[in-house]
């Protein structure tokens, strides 16, 4: 559903993702799609198809019910959900519709046995180890424990293994990646040594491009395909520089003013002229999800060109300094994301104005309706 107040043009390129795809693959192998919060963003539903295409057979969402969405869309690949079952319904819905979850805790366990149990069903799922995030999975410590209860409880199956790196694009914790891999590495272990089958996962996107030895069977491909460098800034960087960026997020210029000298700009008069100027107001606020915090300190891209914003960004527009970029008009374009020529930006640029991640700045924006070619 289109959203009648909404002013917000968000564009994903699936070609672009598809490209960052084979980028990964070919550094890894057996690399899942991660589509989970709606492919970051991108469109759950497109970005698979488009993965499809290129081979992907396994993707991971992160909730149960995302994973229903895709499955009853046609996907007939392998599903997982990173989040697992936190309800009897999901217990219900992983069963019925063949999803894998992810299962950290025993009390998971306990009530997906319940629900499988009364359906008189088997279920296969992914068990998640925590070897360094303190988030979520069983910790080796519980290995033990773990192994006894799925011995006494044939109904559930594990059929992978994963654990998530926490400092895998930060070069001054590759000791932290290694002792990580070597944690995950002794669960396995015993995980197979009681007779379990299990495909194993440890690395993400960082975790393909740099460290080998933490691929294992699978990697889970996340950010980078949706065309970020996860290893931007550090000494890897230039093994991340081929990933080609997907979203593109623009509007609508409201108004074009002169203002002069001295003149207060947007709530608060946190800014005033400097100078006569001309300036734009955008169609852009945070009811977009287009943060507040880039007041006096984001830019967008006009005519191919950098804008500055003026002042307080409001709830559904903000005011730009286009003085010195000619012909801006009424109904021209404003790019918050994307546009062309050297004022281009980034989803780094506009992660680094907003104080926040790429990851951030993809999700709040993604929520518009979007179009895709």
């Amino acid at each position: 559903m289109t959203i009648g107040y909404n002013t917000i043009d968000v564009q994903i390129d699936l070609d672009a993702i598809r490209h960052n795809y084979r980028v990964l693959c070919e550094k890894g192998s057996n690399v899942y799609g991660v589509v989970k919060a709606d492919a970051y963003g991108h469109g759950l539903l497109e970005v698979a198809r488009a993965l499809e295409e290129e081979g992907a057979n396994t993707f991971a969402v992160g909730a149960v019910d995302e994973a229903l969405t895709l499955r009853k869309s046609g996907c007939d690949n392998r599903i997982i959900s990173l989040l697992g079952p936190l309800n009897e319904a999901d217990c219900f819905n992983a069963s019925q519709f063949n999803i894998i979850p992810f299962i950290g805790e025993f009390e998971q366990l306990d009530m997906l046995s319940r629900v499988v149990s009364a359906q008189g069903k088997k279920v296969d799922i992914c068990l998640k180890f925590d070897t360094g995030m303190s988030r979520l999975g069983f910790s080796i410590d519980e290995i033990e424990k773990l192994l006894l209860w799925l011995k006494a409880n044939p109904q559930i199956n594990p059929v992978l293994a994963s654990s998530h790196l926490a400092t895998s694009d930060d070069p001054a914790y590759e000791d932290y990646v290694s002792a990580q891999a070597e944690v995950f590495s002794s669960i396995l272990e015993k995980v197979r040594s009681a007779g379990y089958t299990v495909e194993a996962s440890l690395a993400n996107s960082a975790g393909i491009l740099v460290h080998d030895k933490v691929h294992y069977d699978a990697q889970r491909g996340g950010v980078a395909l949706y065309g970020v460098n996860p290893l931007l800034g550090t000494k890897w960087s230039s093994l991340g520089d081929r990933f080609k960026p997907a979203m593109q997020v623009s509007t609508k210029i409201a108004a074009v003013r002169d203002l002069k000298k001295g003149q207060a700009i947007s709530y608060g008069c946190t800014c005033h002229a400097e100078r006569d100027m001309k300036v734009a107001i955008v169609c852009a606020g945070y009811a977009d999800g287009y943060s507040r915090h880039l007041s006096n300190t984001g830019q967008v891209c006009i005519n191919g060109r950098r804008a500055q914003i003026l002042g307080r960004v409001c709830m559904q527009l903000c005011i730009v300094d286009v003085t010195d970029i000619p012909d801006v008009h009424f109904s021209d374009r404003a790019y918050l994301l994307g546009g062309e020529g050297e004022g281009k930006i980034s989803p780094d640029d506009l992660a680094g104005w907003w104080g926040t991640i790429t990851y951030e700045v993809f999700c709040l924006l993604g929520f518009n309706p979007k179009m895709f070619k």
